[in-house]
């Protein structure tokens, strides 16, 4: 075949390699052209319905604060019957996370607002072992079952389960604390249980309410303190 002019081997040998390659392209197309449009359909599709979740979860957490709110407000205005029982376990029921536990902590509550100590217990008890719910919910839920536990409690088992939350860096430090110095006392761990209580006193991170208990507590304590120094003897003249 001769070459236009003008034309060299190198290009003519491209054209070729190009409309080979459109040609092949073209035969892949019309052979599976249908299965490239159904898959960016089902893509569309699957990104589509990603986002309607989306939209509907948000949707449904905001109708759920609002209704928890609702319920919060009834609460405080002295309302604790049947209606905000019901409420509160269709609320934790429908929600998942924090607002799940969140109604189930206002359950308890609600209980022992009613006198209903075992109720509370056994809902305290569920959301600590529940592993679908925040931490932070979790570990509201230990401090007030031990609350409510501590008289039936062994000490040391008030102090193995607070172990995790009695340390400088939680947040229930002061709680925790208070209540390990407490299980301490009555295991006649005095000392352990007076440097504990002085620990709380002196965090400034700690409210001020269990700093004040904690100072009044360590001082009912009698620890020894360290033995002063004994000044040196003059040198004789």
């Amino acid at each position: 075949m001769a070459l236009a002019p003008g034309e060299t081997s190198e290009t003519f040998i491209r054209e070729v390699d190009e409309n080979l390659r459109r040609d092949q392209a073209e035969a892949v197309f019309k052979r599976y052209g249908k299965w490239f449009a159904a898959a960016a359909i089902l893509l569309l599709i699957a990104v589509g319905a990603y986002l309607f979740w989306k939209n509907q979860q948000a949707e449904r957490a905001a109708e759920g604060s609002e209704q928890f709110a609702a319920i919060l407000t009834d609460v405080g205005t002295g309302k604790t019957g049947t209606d905000i029982d019901q409420r509160l376990d269709a609320l934790a029921k429908d929600s998942t996370g924090s607002l799940s536990g969140a109604a189930r902590l206002t359950s308890a509550a609600v209980a022992l607002q009613k006198s209903d100590r075992a109720a509370a217990i056994a809902q305290y008890r569920q959301v600590m072992d529940d592993g679908d719910v925040p931490q932070a919910v979790r570990d509201t839920a230990t401090i007030r079952l031990t609350q409510l536990e501590f008289d039936s409690l062994q000490p040391q088992q008030v102090i193995d389960r607070l172990q995790p939350l009695a340390v400088k860096d939680s947040a229930w430090y002061g709680s925790a604390g208070e209540l390990t110095a407490l299980a301490m006392i009555k295991a006649n761990r005095r000392r352990e249980a007076g440097v504990l209580l002085a620990s709380i006193a002196a965090a400034k991170d700690v409210p001020a309410p269990i700093r004040g208990r904690a100072e009044q507590l360590a001082s009912t304590l009698s620890i020894p303190a360290a033995p002063a120094a004994v000044p040196p003897a003059p040198a004789a003249r």
